[in-house]
Formats: structure tokens, C-alpha cells, sequence
């Protein structure tokens, strides 16, 4: 390690193993020491007070590498009497690479109690030369300093849970609760944390846990680790419920703690009413006061062996659910850059951010679902997604865009974005999430942790980046998804590539991509191309060409992608509120007023659904149809292509029992001609463009064909549900047969859900509206009742 400074750095340290010298550079000098017994301020350093010595950052100081600057500033920190964190990084726009990187007094910032705003830092930048140099500093704090001893960034504990003693107060010093396991396909419970090789021990051979009214405990902890045993051996898994709150001050005052089953979120919960409630007393402990031990599902009570094998073998989860006592995050990533297994890209300021706002919201939305990704005792990714955007999946997933496109800026934060696209043609949040790196693991744990999230809701197709870690993860969490690459990641490839290309290659290039008809058109024009300019042997070329069933439009006809044009990237979700670069201080704030505007555009649409009526413009009945079930902005794609169909021609081209064809070519275009092919036993239409298959809408060559047979209205499986106005209120109707029930009765709660919390909102924007609400619930609930 080298520290650059002036003369009198290290004067007491001058020896063989010290040995200053000069550099001139213009009228700058510049003394570099190298102190080779020297290293860290708890390795004996012989240095004195930072105040009055030497050891002081400023303008020009020369290291290394950012460790060394980092060290250097915590050996300061330590004498004078503060402590540090690592700051924001600042990455390079060519290449991605980090190209500054700041170092901050742990006090920085507001996002915890203990936190004052604290000015103080130094920032390094990385030189041409490799060096990092001090360019900016802040030496003033905004609170009193004193003495202090350096700590090493502390990682989360991975102990094995000791044996507890017969009594119901359990003890627990730590402040990670392990909560349930994960089952291999199992959707895990909301607002955890997940971990990788953590390995438990057998029980210690305790007494059976028996819970009953009255039982005490002195924490929420203590309670939830004996329900938890409890559960083990009466044998059913335990989930975190609600919470309540006191009026006066909103501190918590009851809590309850549920069997994994209870409620009809997942399609693995059955609505089992098994809980336990504690509530706080005025000592300050928890007692239950209320208590279900009955089942509506099997039990299937473990033995020690088993307990003990499954335990040392599964993943765990730690919940972080507000309720439990407050995870100490001061143990997490504090300090410098975790030391894990993988790489973190997250500063360690973002996941007190994070957490805080997850456990906030979930107080909030019982639907809310988080997820923080632990690997070795370090925090890693972040997942986490609020009840509307689950509920939205279950409409609008079947075509998702995984948007990590903060990879194209000097990004701060790694903030990727998972979107939808609803009834209305406009983008939809189905969940976030920060990145830690950009491994296939990480990228496999992401998508994981999605589908869990969405109760194993798997999409038809995935836009996504065409990185091999992506493509791999995509090919193990979505074996039977259709992967496309992002279009914006595709252009950035070719103005890379073609830059250096004449002007004919470009054209021919663009001939060959977008004017392909046929798999032989597509290889034909292609290999004319690279034999013509030369370009057999070109890398990028070749890999293109090997994966050209991800991103070339001949081949990805056929596959849903639910309008999503191919050579057009989709727009941010968050628009100019949000991006890769925002400030940690900022992130929140903008993100919820991003998102909110979202959702102000859909209630716009949804009005407009229910109040305007597009204008007629031919007289075919099947216009009046469309018009009457699909939403506004999908009719204008649908009258567009009933408008086109009387530019073209349908000629009869064969017939065989049921079965015709037709050859649809455009008028005074032999060129454009088109294959379609009617069933008229069953009303089966197919279209050789396949228009229908990628944006679920019927093309004008289809439609030349029904008017041409005098069809008066469309078969109903050619009007998806998800284009219709009541796509978020219906949900049986694009249901695969092999749905279960189960899954079919958590769709119909979210539904009902949704609608219900528009209609408070609705209901009570006055009085009059309110008694008008309760009115119609009323009668509502009597018809029901009938029903039932």
C-alpha cells in the first residue's frame, strides 16, 4: 500500500523501510512515502494525533487503489475520533468501470436515528495512470468527535440455535429471527430474508412446547422462537400476520403469528384459521390472549432426526416483518464493501433505505412482498413488489420486460424493474429490485424470488438483455419461456459494431434483419452478406447469427409478446422520476411519486373506459363488437387493421371438407401476400403473419376472410380477456384447464381486492358517497347470500 503526501506524513517513521522522494510534475511537488510496516490503525501504527500530525487527507493525495484510500481515511477517522462508511461510486460511461468513489463519516445522511447529515468525506477518482487521487474533501463534521477504536465491518452471525430451556420465554440475543424454511417450489413468505449456507443444529432435546392463553414472554421474539418451535413438532410451518397499532403513539401493541396456511394469497394456503396472538402489557412483555390450535389441512409432526437433517440442509429465511423487534442493521454491510462470495454493487447505506420502507408499507399493504438475499451474513439483492403489482401479474404476466438498462449509465444505484403491459397498452409495475452483481446466481436468485412473489406465475415470453448470465438464469428459473434480447442493448451492439462499416452494410443489414420472410430468405441474404464485405470471421456477426432466434422479428413471429413493438425499446416505468443515478436521500420519494403517476394514468384510462365511446367508421357488426368489449387504446389497433383489409384481396386458394385457405395479397402488391386458413367446423382462423400469436389482436388478413364469409361477430377466443375493459375484474376466462381450484380461489381474492380498495377510495371521497356505498354492500351481500 502506498499513501502519497507531504513531507511531514510518516516523519517519524523514516528508515530503510520509509524512505521519501521527490517527483516534479510543472511547479507541483510531490513526496511519496512508502511505509512498509505500516498498514492499519489497529496494527500498532506508531502515527500521532491525526490533529496535529501529518495523517491528514487532502487535495492530491495519491494511492494505489480505493482499499488503500478507504484504509487511510479509517486510520484517520480512528484518531480523530469518528468512524467512516463507503459512500457513492461513480462508474464510468465507456466501459462501466468505477471511476470514482466516496468515503464518508458514518454519521452521513438521515436514513437512521443515529445519523446527523454529516458533510464530512474524502473522494478518490481513478487517474489514467491507475492511480486513485484525493479531488475532493470535507474535513468539518457536524457533531462532537472523540476517541474511538476501528472496527472491522461486522457480518451477520451464522450460529446454530442452542437447546432452550423448558420455560416459554425463549432466549435470543440476536437480532436476525430465523422463521421458516423455504421449500424447494414453495412460495416463501412475504417480507424475509433469504440465506444461503446457513446450517442448523438439532433441537437440544427441549421439552414438547405447548402454547395457552395467558403464556408470557418478554419479547416478540421469544414468542414467535417458541411458536416456531411449536409448530415444528405439532408439524405445520408459522408465517408473520397482522399487526395493530396503538392510536396514540402507533407503536405495536398485539401481534399475531399464523400457520403458513391461513388466508388464500398462494395457491398453497387453504384459509386455516390456526394463530396465536400476544399483546404487550404495560410491564412491557407479551402475552397471548388469544389462541386457535385447530387445522383445516394435515399436520405432519417431524421427529428429531428429521428435524435435524431437513434443518441442516434447507435454506432459511429471517424475517424483517414490522412487529418483530427491529432488525439491527448496524450489523449489515456497515463500513466498506461487504466481503462476499460474489461482488456487492449496493452500498450498505441502501438496505436500512430499504428495509425500513419495506416493513413501513407492509404494515400497510398485507399484500406486500419483500425479499433480501444473504450470502454468507451479508446482504445482497433486494426484491420486493406491493399487492397491486401481484395482483397485476395475475392479469398482465404473461409478457414481462426485465428492465436492467441501469447498466448504460455511471450508475449509483442497480435498480432493475420487472413490467407488464395492461388492458390499456400502458406499462405496469409487477416488481423491483437492486442488483448486487451480475452473476448467473444472483440473476437466478432474482427470478426465483419473482415467481414466488407471483405465485409461480410464469410469464409466456421475457424481454431481457442478452448477457450469458441472464440467458442462462432465464433458461433455469423459465424453461419454457421464450427469452428476447432488449432492443436497446441490440442497438447499442450494432452502432459498436457498424461503426466502422460502409454505408451499403448498413443498409443491406437492416434489408436482411426487418425484410425476411422465410428462415431461407433470412440465411441467404445473410450469408451474401458476410461473403460480400468479407466478414465470415467477425465475432460479434457470428454470435448474432447463432443466436438470431432471440432477437431477428422472422423468429419471433409466433410468440406473445403482447404488442411490444421488436425494434423499439419500451419506455422507463418511472420516467424522468427515477433512474440508475438518482441519490440514495432521493430514491424513495421519487420512486412513490413515479409509481403514483403510473397508477394516476391508469385511473385516468379506466375513467375514460367507462365514460367515451370510440366513433364507428364501417358498418360491419364485428367493429360494434370490439368496440363493446375491448378497451379504448386496443380498439384503435383493432379498427386500424379493419380499416387496412379493404386495401386487400382474398382469392380461394384450396378447399378440403372443412377446411379453406385464402391467398390475402394487397392491392397493386403482389409482393405482400399472405396465407390464411379458416376451419369452418370449429371457427379456427391462422394467419401466416401470426399477428394474433404476438399481440393477441386479429390482423386485416384475417379479418378480409370474415367479411368475405359474412361473419357477423368474432369467436370469442380471438377477444382475449387481458385487452377487454373488465380485465382486471374477470378471471376465469383465459384460465388453463389444469388451473386448481386453489389457485383459482387466490386469483379470485386478489380481484375482489383490488376492486374493493378502488371502491373505498371511491366511497369515501364524501359523505353522500359513503352512505350510497354502504347501501349498495348491503344489497350486494343480500344477492350473495342468495346465490350462495
Amino acid at each position: 500500500m502506498v499513501f502519497v503526501s507531504t513531507p511531514s506524513l510518516f516523519s517519524n517513521t523514516r528508515s530503510s523501510s520509509s524512505v521519501p522522494y521527490r517527483e516534479e510534475h510543472g511547479n507541483a511537488m510531490i513526496v511519496r512515502a512508502h511505509p512498509l510496516s505500516v498498514a492499519r490503525a489497529n496494527d500498532n501504527v506508531n502515527v500521532q494525533g491525526a490533529r496535529g500530525s501529518g495523517l491528514e487527507p487532502r487535495i492530491g493525495l495519491e494511492f494505489d487503489s480505493a482499499d488503500d484510500a478507504r484504509e487511510f481515511y479509517s486510520v484517520y477517522a480512528t484518531h480523530v475520533g469518528f468512524k467512516t462508511r463507503t459512500g457513492q461510486l461513480y462508474r464510468s460511461r465507456t466501459d462501466g468501470s468505477v471511476a470514482s468513489r466516496r468515503f464518508v463519516c458514518s454519521k452521513e445522511g438521515f436514513q437512521l436515528s443515529s445519523r446527523t447529515g454529516c458533510p464530512a468525506f474524502i473522494r478518490v477518482q481513478r487517474k489514467d495512470s491507475g492511480k486513485w487521487v484525493v479531488d475532493q474533501i470535507h474535513k468539518d463534521h457536524n457533531h462532537e468527535l472523540g476517541d474511538v477504536e476501528e472496527s472491522r465491518p461486522p457480518i451477520l452471525p451464522q450460529r446454530t440455535p442452542t437447546g432452550r430451556k423448558s420455560s416459554a420465554k425463549v432466549s435470543s440475543k440476536s437480532k436476525l429471527k430465523l422463521l421458516a424454511e423455504v421449500d424447494g417450489g414453495q412460495p416463501c413468505l412475504s417480507g424475509s430474508i433469504s440465506f444461503k449456507r446457513v446450517k442448523t443444529g438439532g433441537d437440544g432435546g427441549q421439552p414438547k412446547a405447548e402454547p395457552y392463553a395467558g403464556l408470557v414472554f418478554s419479547s416478540t421474539d421469544e414468542a414467535y422462537h417458541f411458536y416456531i418451535r411449536y409448530a415444528d413438532e405439532a408439524g405445520f410451518k408459522t408465517r408473520i400476520g397482522q399487526l395493530f397499532r396503538s392510536k396514540n403513539d402507533g407503536s405495536i401493541t398485539s401481534r399475531r403469528l399464523v400457520c403458513s396456511k391461513e388466508g388464500f394469497q398462494h395457491p398453497s394456503r387453504v384459509g386455516c384459521r390456526a394463530f396465536m396472538r400476544i399483546k404487550r402489557q404495560d410491564s412491557g412483555t407479551w402475552m397471548v390472549d388469544r389462541l386457535q390450535k385447530d387445522h383445516n389441512h394435515d399436520l405432519e409432526p417431524r421427529t428429531r432426526t428429521n428435524m435435524k437433517n431437513s434443518t441442516a440442509s434447507k435454506k432459511f429465511v429471517g424475517g424483517v416483518n414490522g412487529g418483530l423487534d427491529t432488525l439491527n442493521l448496524s450489523e449489515i454491510n456497515n463500513g466498506a464493501r461487504p466481503i462476499c462470495s460474489q461482488g456487492n454493487n449496493i452500498g450498505s447505506e441502501w438496505y436500512h433505505l430499504l428495509l425500513d420502507y419495506c416493513q413501513s408499507k407492509q404494515a400497510k399493504d398485507t399484500g406486500f412482498f419483500y425479499l433480501v438475499e444473504v450470502d454468507n451474513g451479508i446482504c445482497m439483492s433486494v426484491f420486493w413488489a406491493d399487492g397491486r403489482s401481484r395482483f397485476a401479474c395475475s392479469q398482465f404476466g404473461d409478457a414481462i420486460v426485465v428492465d436492467t438498462s441501469y447498466r448504460k449509465t455511471n450508475y449509483v444505484v442497480p435498480f432493475a424493474t420487472f413490467v407488464g403491459v395492461n388492458h390499456h397498452k400502458q406499462p405496469v409495475l409487477l416488481g423491483c429490485a437492486l442488483i448486487a452483481n451480475e452473476s448467473k446466481e444472483s440473476f437466478i436468485w432474482l427470478f426465483q424470488t419473482w415467481l414466488r412473489a407471483m405465485s409461480g406465475c410464469r410469464p409466456k415470453s421475457i424481454i431481457a438483455d442478452q448477457d450469458m448470465a441472464i440467458q442462462q438464469a432465464i433458461a433455469h428459473v423459465f424453461p419454457g419461456t421464450r427469452h428476447r434480447f432488449s432492443t436497446w442493448q441490440i442497438r447499442e451492439k450494432e452502432r459498436e459494431n457498424l461503426r466502422s462499416m460502409p454505408n451499403e452494410f448498413k443498409y443491406e443489414y437492416e434489408k436482411c434483419i426487418y425484410d425476411s420472410q422465410t428462415n431461407a430468405d433470412f440465411n441467404t441474404m445473410w450469408n451474401a452478406l458476410v461473403n460480400k464485405y468479407g466478414l465470415k470471421e467477425n465475432v460479434w456477426l457470428k454470435e448474432m447469427y447463432e443466436k438470431r432466434e432471440s432477437w431477428v422479428p422472422l423468429y419471433l413471429r409466433g410468440t406473445f409478446f403482447a404488442g411490444i413493438p421488436i425494434n423499439e425499446s419500451m419506455e422507463s416505468i418511472f420516467g424522468i422520476f427515477l433512474n440508475a443515478e438518482t441519490p440514495l436521500g432521493e430514491f424513495i420519494p421519487r420512486y412513490e411519486q413515479g409509481l403514483e403517476q403510473r397508477r394516476e394514468e391508469e385511473r385516468k384510462e379506466d375513467f375514460n373506459c367507462s365514460n367515451l365511446q370510440a366513433l364507428l367508421q364501417t358498418k360491419e357488426p364485428i367493429e360494434e363488437q370490439c368496440r363493446r368489449l375491448y378497451t379504448p387504446n386496443v380498439f384503435q389497433i383493432f379498427q386500424k387493421e379493419l380499416l387496412q383489409c379493404y386495401n386487400y384481396l382474398g382469392i380461394k386458394t384450396y378447399e378440403e371438407g372443412s377446411i379453406i385457405r385464402y391467398s390475402v395479397r394487397r392491392c397493386g402488391n403482389d409482393s405482400e401476400k399472405l396465407t390464411v386458413t379458416f376451419s369452418a367446423s370449429n371457427l379456427n382462423v391462422s394467419c401466416s403473419c401470426q399477428m394474433f400469436e404476438s399481440e393477441g389482436v386479429l390482423c386485416r388478413h384475417v379479418l378480409r376472410v370474415f367479411i368475405l364469409l359474412n361473419m357477423r361477430e368474432i369467436p370469442s377466443r380471438y377477444l382475449l380477456h387481458r385487452w377487454t375493459r373488465n380485465a382486471e375484474h374477470g378471471i376465469a376466462c383465459d384460465f388453463d384447464p389444469g388451473v386448481s381450484c386453489q389457485e383459482l380461489k387466490s386469483l379470485m381474492v386478489w380481484s375482489l381486492r383490488e376492486t374493493a380498495c378502488k371502491y373505498i377510495e371511491s366511497g369515501t371521497s364524501s359523505l353522500a358517497k359513503y352512505r350510497l356505498a354502504c347501501e349498495i354492500m348491503r344489497e350486494g351481500a343480500k344477492k350473495v347470500c342468495r346465490q350462495g
